[in-house]
């Protein structure tokens, strides 16, 4: 069995309704002033509110901050540095969806670390002591509330940056399926996909070890329940609660495992096209499972022996990459280039970009430039 170093450096409070607790959990920290961390979609659906709401119930002088948007950027997180700098506080909340807990994560590291985002790139990187953060998330994909790692696009070249360093590990992920049934179905549907390339990538990756397949495993048993029960009604709290759990045992799986192929070629497409992660990650990834079931069918038969006993190794690559297909037009997401408008005449220089994916390096069959092009033609 492979080797791993793992801590679990976040406490987990999950339950229906334990959003209330908010105060109480930010109080333990004896914050003078608290910064949250939200997109303004949250100010909309009333989340924003709620949670000031609390966390002035329980005594505490509450700042905000709102100006990014999906995919934060480099400017973005120096906007948030600076409200930072204003306020001085000494506990932040990201609040949100990925893009709120990575932004909130990329202010705590400049804020705290002092340069810019830019120093920050790559792994063990923090020059001091961050700031403890609660992570509340209101959608179920990227898991970013377990772990300690912020993707923060540069403002110019659009290219992800991965910031990791233990430091950044929320101290607090408070996990309340009620705070998601406000997403629009196709946020629902966007942010599930990518919640379960996660469980499938960190299964198969390189760095796969006995805790990490253990999460993944079970993140793909919830989140395959889960996904199609919250298109088809959105109101169910069980099929909510599965999702959320799903999303976030797959970021644990992260943690120690990594993703891969389907990670690596997707963020060309959302840097160059815009295309939303969930729909680039989604329209990749059965492409990259019929890669990698090449050479570890048995993988992709052990996972998915959490949803069907019966499958054999043999058919298991295509099963699995035939039922992630199922979900993407279940969801009404693109399964081809085409249907996106990106023409195929880019598919060189996605390959360029997709090789300088550090995701990519984690891929059980390595992605060179032949298997990159292959897996865009299959999609064109």
């Amino acid at each position: 069995m492979s080797p791993f170093d793992a801590v679990s450096r976040t406490r987990i409070v999950f339950g229906d309704g334990v959003f209330a607790r908010l105060g109480e959990l930010a109080s333990s920290f004896r914050p003078r002033c608290v910064l949250v961390v939200s997109d303004a979609g949250l100010i909309d659906a009333g989340h924003f509110g709620a949670a000031s709401d609390i966390l002035q119930a329980a005594g505490l002088h509450v700042e905000s901050f709102h100006d990014f948007a999906e995919n934060p950027t480099s400017a973005m997180v120096d906007a948030g540095v600076t409200k930072a700098a204003e306020v001085q506080p000494d506990l932040l909340i990201g609040l949100g969806g990925g893009s709120s807990m990575d932004c909130c994560k990329g202010i705590n590291f400049v804020y705290s670390g002092g340069g810019t985002i830019h120093d920050y790139h790559g792994v063990g990187k923090a020059t001091a002591e961050m700031l403890p953060m609660i992570a509340v998330p209101t959608t179920s994909g990227t898991g970013s509330e377990t772990q300690s790692f912020a993707l923060i696009s540069d403002a110019e070249t659009h290219v992800k940056m991965a910031c990791g360093d233990p430091k950044a590990a929320c101290k607090i992920a408070l996990l309340d399926p009620q705070l998601t049934l406000t997403q629009p179905r196709r946020v629902t549907a966007l942010t599930g996909i990518d919640a379960i390339s996660h469980a499938i990538e960190t299964y198969v990756s390189n760095r796969r070890n006995p805790m990490s397949t253990t999460y993944s495993r079970r993140a793909f048993g919830m989140l395959a329940a889960g996904f199609s029960r919250v298109l088809a009604a959105p109101d169910d709290v069980d099929a909510r609660g599965q999702m959320q759990l799903g999303a976030c045992f797959a970021g644990m799986a992260i943690e120690t495992s990594m993703l891969g192929a389907a990670h690596a070629t997707a963020n060309p497409l959302t840097a160059r096209h815009d295309i939303t992660h969930g729909q680039a990650v989604g329209l990749m990834l059965p492409a990259v499972i019929r890669l990698n079931g090449q050479r570890h069918a048995d993988w992709y038969a052990e996972l998915l022996r959490e949803v069907d006993p019966s499958v054999t190794e043999s058919d298991a690559p295509e099963r699995l990459a035939c039922m992630v297909t199922h979900w993407l037009e279940e969801a009404g997401l693109a399964t081809s280039l085409n249907a996106l408008s990106i023409p195929a005449s880019g598919i060189e220089s996605f390959v360029e970009e997709a090789l300088q994916q550090w995701t990519g390096t984690f891929n059980p069959v390595p992605l060179d430039k032949t298997n990159a092009e292959m897996l865009y033609r299959s999609v064109a």
